[in-house]
């Protein structure tokens, strides 16, 4: 396998859109004040979180799934119902 097909392209026309995409990333997290250390800061309080609270820290991502999961697996089972009938 050679690196361009593992990149997508040149090295060089990789490099070029990585510093292009780099610049416009750290351009908008400027903007809202968002910095590389508050990133890993907030992974850190996550865990931090999770490890004083136990698995409750938890519960409310359960209830987000459960919630979104009551309208999500119903639409997906119609969408796949009227493709089959489509299809057929």
């Amino acid at each position: 396998m050679s690196v361009n097909s593992f990149l997508g392209d040149t090295v060089a026309r990789t490099i070029i859109k990585l510093v292009v995409i780099s610049v416009l990333v750290g351009m908008v997290m400027n903007v809202f004040d968002i910095f590389p250390m508050d990133i890993v800061y907030a992974f850190r309080d996550f865990a931090l979180n999770l490890w004083h609270r136990g698995w409750a820290a938890l519960g409310r991502f359960g209830d987000w799934l459960a919630l979104g999961a009551m309208v999500v697996i119903p639409v997906f089972v119609v969408l796949r119902l009227l493709n089959y009938r489509r299809g057929a």
